[in-house]
């Protein structure tokens, strides 16, 4: 049974509740036996178990290797999210179970498929437990010798209900909403209702980020509770990582021919158990500790760790590639492609909207005002959509390119993490130089930054979230993804290290944007800040997973989760804000008009089609009484694009007399002296008052009042 999104927001209890009484599928299944003791005499390469409490029987599959002979009993030991609640000693010669090759034990292997019933053993296991989603339990059974009472060897087997969190409704409603606030914002702004369209695109681009930052903590090498595992895993899709059959086999081709090793985990399953490492694992004495040091020594190595009794451990990224049914030399291939698909299949639509809108604006269907920016400037709109797609993909792209660089699953697929990491990360670069230049160049960095739509479709994804004073914002934006992503993907031997390093940047973004308060207005700061501060606080529940305090075992289960209801709730209510910021837009007449004007006064210096009518002596004017250089013309080459609608409209706008206006720039020629040299321009109007009033609270300023 899976869960929907309202099921996430409660408590174990309420899922007890939501959750009736299906008794006929009650079910508890373990698919590994882990050894937990050194040298130990029993070992399982494939171990499935299914207990049916209506019927009080077990079905058991083993493939395993047994060394001790002699008559033995089994120390039974059942631990539920760290509390021990039941132990009994089971004799396997007993009349009622009769375990084939275990009575008495004799040396060699086993391989077989038997069942037997467990009597009253179950009676004291509550209802509920078969209800809970992925439930915490573990057995473990020592092996002691019946005439000595030596304990010859240790195994554990992790239970699980069948029930999961990790849902794919969750999957595809965090998906749908989270794009649904991208789209409205393209819409809205192509509408020419920019106020409204930029602080949709904020909040909908800090909901992906938030969602990938729950990605991330999945992505940690740290071994987390069941219940964490699986509802990170509701967010791996904003990394890319999505499974599709036939590309696999498509990936899997393609680094064969590349001369790479692909994995072959998924075709072993029936020969190898997979052990996924969770927090129970290094609680255990001994044995299971020195085998996960083992794994973790292997890491640098390509491919899945494989321990001594031939079954795989999983943890980190590869234990988000195994969950997501893809084998882990795969895993950076998906990635990349599915995250290109989405940059083509945007490129596609973009391209068709502007097709569409030509032709119901050439057939009548639409006026000829509609959409007229975008259809003017789309080819720089969509330049701007491409940056904007670089910003939301590098943190995937940093993860896996930088994780690939350590797993070298083929020498093509390394030249594609070189090639498309550094392409990404100068790519974003460069437009941050550009920004930063740009806003150098004049006193006032709203004006240079919001005066030209050139400008701001292009760049703009790298500032508008920010208001104009905080620009530079982006620079420790961009940082914080690198070095995050440089911890996850180096890190994935070391959870404690990683725990730690995402503390202290957790903390450092928590703290710069709560004390700097870059975005463009209240409601958007609250917004970000709160995001940052549960980061935060999953950052201190990551190191609590890591036992670095010696935390009884309880408190680790407690933590997941308390770690699970605070980000499903969290989630729940961006979400909403979300669905109800993109609804009341479309209901309203004037969408801008729900917004303030952001203080910086952006509003008075974006140019929108319908206020480029007659507007080029005021424009000049506006620019000479700044004192800017050369009016529009020399503090940025970006309006010398063919395809701005800005440079077309300034260029060709006639006046009301029906005479050719010379272009803005020339009025910059005014600025110079007999002699050539450039001196302060001159005008009537005194530089230091506004050139005009500051309108009133949403009602947007027109150069014509």
């Amino acid at each position: 049974m899976r869960f929907s999104l309202a099921a996430t927001l409660a408590t174990l209890c309420f899922f007890s509740s939501v959750l009736p009484a299906v008794t006929a599928d009650r079910i508890l299944e373990s698919n590994s036996l882990n050894s937990c003791q050194d040298e130990s005499a029993f070992s399982a390469s494939l171990f499935n178990m299914v207990i049916t409490p209506n019927n009080s029987m077990v079905t058991c599959r083993v493939i395993a290797t047994v060394s001790v002979q002699g008559s033995i009993v089994f120390d039974v030991a059942l631990n539920v999210y760290g509390y021990q609640f039941m132990r009994k000693v089971i004799d396997p010669c007993s009349d009622e179970i009769k375990l084939p090759g275990l009575c008495p034990m004799s040396p060699g292997n086993i391989d077989s498929t038997f069942s037997f019933p467990l009597g009253d053993a179950l009676d004291e296991v509550p209802g509920i437990a078969y209800t809970i989603p992925d439930l915490d339990a573990m057995v473990r059974v020592f092996v002691n010798l019946t005439d000595t009472q030596e304990s010859v060897a240790c195994v554990e087997a992790a239970f699980s209900t069948g029930k999961t969190v990790e849902s794919v409704g969750v999957k595809w409603a965090t998906a749908i909403i989270a794009g649904l606030g991208l789209v409205s914002a393209a819409v809205v702004s192509a509408l020419g209702h920019s106020n409204a369209a930029a602080h949709l695109a904020v909040n909908a681009m800090s909901l992906f980020g938030y969602f990938q930052a729950q990605a991330v903590i999945g992505l940690t090498g740290i071994k987390m509770p069941p219940i964490v595992q699986a509802w990170t895993q509701n967010f791996q899709w904003s990394m890319g990582i999505i499974q599709v059959g036939w590309m696999q086999d498509i990936f899997t081709w393609y680094q064969r021919a590349t001369g790479g090793a692909p994995a072959t985990l998924f075709s072993s399953l029936s020969t190898s158990s997979v052990q996924v490492a969770k927090r129970s694992l290094d609680l255990v004495p001994d044995g299971v500790s020195s085998l996960f040091d083992r794994g973790l020594a292997m890491m640098a190595k390509r491919n899945n760790v494989k321990l001594d009794n031939g079954s795989y451990i999983v943890y980190g990224i590869q234990r988000v590639a195994y969950r997501s049914q893809i084998e882990t030399t795969n895993l950076f291939l998906t990635g990349l492609v599915i995250y290109y698909f989405f940059v083509i299949f945007t490129i596609i639509v973009v391209s068709l909207f502007k097709v569409v809108s030509e032709f119901c604006v050439r057939q009548g269907w639409l006026k000829g005002d509609k959409f007229v920016e975008f259809r003017s400037g789309w080819l720089t709109i969509l330049k701007g959509i491409l940056f904007r797609l670089t910003l939301i993909g590098f943190p995937q792209m940093t993860i896996l390119c930088l994780w690939e660089f350590t797993q070298v699953d083929s020498p093509a697929l390394v030249i594609l993490a070189v090639m498309f990491f550094f392409g990404m990360l100068i790519t974003l670069g460069w437009a941050t130089f550009q920004v930063i230049r740009l806003a150098y160049s004049e006193s006032n960095p709203a004006y240079v930054l919001f005066s030209s739509p050139q400008v701001l479709n292009r760049l703009g994804f790298l500032y508008v979230q920010f208001r104009a004073s905080a620009y530079y914002f982006i620079i420790p934006v961009l940082c914080y993804t690198i070095v995050k992503g440089m911890f996850i993907a180096f890190g994935q031997h070391n959870g404690v290290v990683q725990a730690i390093a995402l503390i202290i940047i957790e903390v450092a973004a928590l703290i710069a944007s709560s004390v700097l308060r870059p975005w463009m207005d209240k409601p958007t700061n609250s917004f970000n800040i709160a995001i940052h501060v549960l980061n935060f606080l999953n950052a201190i529940f990551l190191l609590i997973f890591t036992n670095v305090f010696g935390a009884p075992n309880m408190v680790a289960a407690i933590v997941g989760i308390v770690l699970f209801i605070a980000n499903a709730a969290f989630s729940l209510i961006l979400l909403l804000m979300v669905i109800v910021s993109s609804a009341l837009v479309f209901w309203r007449r004037n969408p801008d008009a729900r917004y303030r004007f952001m203080a910086d006064d952006r509003t008075s210096f974006m140019k929108s089609q319908t206020q480029l009518d007659n507007t080029n002596e005021l424009d000049a004017l506006a620019a000479t009484a700044r004192g800017d250089k050369a009016a529009y013309g020399s503090h940025t080459d970006f309006h010398q694009d063919d395809d701005s609608f800005y440079s077309d409209s300034i260029n060709r706008q006639p006046n009301s007399d029906n005479n050719s206006m010379p272009p803005v720039a020339s009025y910059s020629q005014t600025s110079l002296d007999h002699t050539g040299s450039h001196q302060p321009p001159r005008s009537p109007v005194n530089p230091s008052l506004p050139l005009f009033p500051a309108e009133k609270q949403g009602q947007p300023s027109s150069p014509r009042q």
